[in-house]
């Protein structure tokens, strides 16, 4: 594993689409269970990177139900290395054993540090680096999401030459890393589509930090009120699309991001013949955490 290549499948969907639109879903998330979709391309040249320097620790950063903290987790026990999880809320320490995505980081063998809000904003800041450096011996500190230089990088792959026949590239954003390698593979002529789980025009900056072209843009209208905030409506559409297709959606990113693309789909926003392809970045560990709080709202859950 990462020094592999890999390709992954495009598999088309038949949803009812109007006006002759041909949709592809590109399964990332076949590529492992918990190294999937786009963590496995974000740390794919860090952790090579990490081996070519000889470090001996990993340590990154993220929330209770993070994707990005599980596949390092997975990561550094698949290659050997030790891992550091430096968890944003104090309150989750006692949480553990009721949290799926803690509980697995924690069995692959990362060691959890948690921390207060206030101290989180400050993880990229000099002084909370060098401090981590001294705490550890030969570390190498991946930042939250994953996303770096080495990260794009590796999201540059996701596309392949074969994908370039398609007119219409779409992909969910985080951090901007993952659509940052993506339109860096795109052809010109080719339309790259972001669909952010958070509210706010901030990751524009952040993916002109690595996009090498100006053929996107961001449809911020599908966040459903902000970070893994869901409805019945998503859920819905979660089922009805996993029984009609049999591919999975998380509730936080690809399930907005297909939600969103179909949606414009019926209302005529792309032109009638276009070929669409939809990546799918995996992070479906993060349903059973999902799962858990909306049984606690009362609200119905997502197949699994």
């Amino acid at each position: 594993m990462f020094k592999d290549t890999y390709i992954s499948k495009n598999q088309e969907v038949s949803i009812g689409l109007p006006y002759d639109v041909r949709l592809f879903v590109k399964r990332e998330d076949e590529i492992d269970s918990f190294i999937s979709g786009n963590k496995f391309r974000k740390l794919k040249y860090n952790v090579l990177e990490a081996e070519r320097i000889k470090a001996k620790v990993l340590i990154t950063f993220g929330g209770a139900f993070s994707n990005h903290i599980a596949a390092v987790a997975r990561a550094g026990q698949v290659r050997g290395f030790a891992t550091v999880g430096i968890i944003r809320g104090e309150e989750l320490a006692s949480k553990i054993q009721g949290n799926p995505t803690l509980k697995y980081a924690q069995n692959c063998g990362m060691e959890l540090e948690f921390i207060s809000r206030e101290n989180y904003r400050q993880k990229d800041s000099a002084a909370f680096l060098q401090e981590l450096n001294l705490k550890y011996n030969d570390v190498y500190i991946i930042p939250e999401g994953g996303t770096n230089d080495l990260a794009v990088k590796g999201c540059e792959e996701i596309v392949t030459p074969d994908d370039r026949t398609f007119d219409v590239i779409a992909c969910c954003v985080g951090t901007g890393g993952t659509i940052s390698g993506i339109i860096n593979s795109s052809k010109p002529e080719q339309l790259v589509l972001g669909f952010p789980a958070l509210k706010g025009d901030f990751l524009k900056e952040e993916i002109r930090k690595f996009a090498q072209k100006d053929n996107w843009n961001l449809i911020a209208d599908y966040h459903f009120g902000g970070y893994a905030k869901v409805n019945r409506e998503l859920i819905a559409f979660l089922n009805t699309f996993k029984k009609s297709t049999g591919i999975p959606l998380d509730p936080v990113y690809t399930g907005k991001m297909a939600f969103g693309i179909i949606n414009l789909i019926k209302n005529g926003y792309f032109k009638k013949g276009s070929r669409i392809l939809m990546i799918h970045t995996g992070g479906l560990q993060g349903i059973a955490g999902m799962n858990k709080q909306l049984k606690k709202r009362k609200l119905p859950l997502i197949d699994t």
